[in-house]
């Protein structure tokens, strides 16, 4: 067994909920290493840490790039001695439908949502089991709910949580817990991310003009008005690092609860479709 300062690498970590969960596991006594593609967009994170009398060290790590998913492993154990568990945040976002959008951004997606996360979580392993650590990873109620014009992104998701259920059992008996957490609508920069020009997917949208023009001011409205903190799903994150016993599924809102809620109880799939086709305007 490691001994000394637990430690965690979390991906994704420049933005949104990935930075929160950073700050609060450093808050809450945890050496965090917080990872990102590109390390010059580190400052938003630091300066918060320095704000909040934390630390956290920056690493640069591309989730879909295996040499530098183990150079970045290989120095985390290399410097703390240990790894006791893995946050695997960093995701993209893919709005469109598989008729008209770009099968490149379609693999693209998934490449990021689900390889990186079974690369990372593979490199990560060894050293979790040695410390009879864990894996988080944020999924999605996109990884429980099928949402229309968002094929890839649920596709990758729902890919991860079927990954993740099927590992679980197996990891245990290795002493490594597994869990995912589900947010809902959060106020972050992901939706940012994801580059929507509404007016030019609106103007290549063709026969689901309509329907996608619903879509997007549903959710624009959704994110708006009713979205999660930033901060707020990153705790549960970060607490998640914590719980004890570990469940397998985490809801990071009431929202999100009531949401997956509809599918898990949802046994021919009537309930799901009713509820996603009203969004689709009439």
């Amino acid at each position: 067994m490691a001994t000394g300062a637990r430690t965690v690498l979390i991906t994704g970590t420049s933005t949104g909920i990935g930075l929160e969960a950073a700050l609060c596991a450093a808050r809450a006594g945890w050496q965090v290493v917080a990872t990102m593609r590109d390390t010059g967009r580190a400052g938003r994170l630091t300066d918060a840490a320095t704000a909040a009398g934390v630390e956290v060290q920056v690493h640069q790590l591309d989730v879909t790039d295996q040499s530098s998913i183990d150079r970045c492993v290989a120095a985390v154990v290399e410097e703390h001695g240990r790894l006791d568990a893995l946050v695997n945040n960093a995701g993209a976002a893919y709005v469109a439908t598989v008729e008209t959008g770009d099968p490149a951004e379609f693999r693209a997606c998934v490449e990021v949502n689900f390889f990186g996360v079974v690369q990372t979580t593979r490199a990560a392993l060894p050293h979790l089991r040695e410390a009879g650590g864990r894996v988080v990873t944020v999924s999605s109620v996109g990884g429980v709910v099928g949402q229309p014009f968002n094929e890839a992104y649920c596709a990758s998701k729902f890919a991860v949580e079927g990954f993740l259920e099927a590992l679980a059992p197996v990891a245990a008996r290795v002493g490594v817990q597994v869990a995912v957490v589900e947010p809902g609508a959060v106020a972050s920069e992901f939706v940012a991310n994801a580059g929507i020009d509404v007016e030019a997917m609106l103007a290549s949208a063709g026969a689901y003009a309509g329907p996608l023009k619903g879509y997007l001011d549903r959710t624009t409205a959704q994110f708006g008005a009713n979205a999660q903190s930033a901060a707020d799903a990153g705790a549960v994150v970060a607490g998640a690092l914590d719980l004890d016993p570990l469940p397998f599924r985490i809801q990071t809102s009431d929202a999100a609860r009531a949401f997956a809620g509809v599918k898990l109880a949802d046994l021919d799939g009537s309930a799901v479709q009713r509820l996603t086709s009203g969004w689709l305007g009439s």
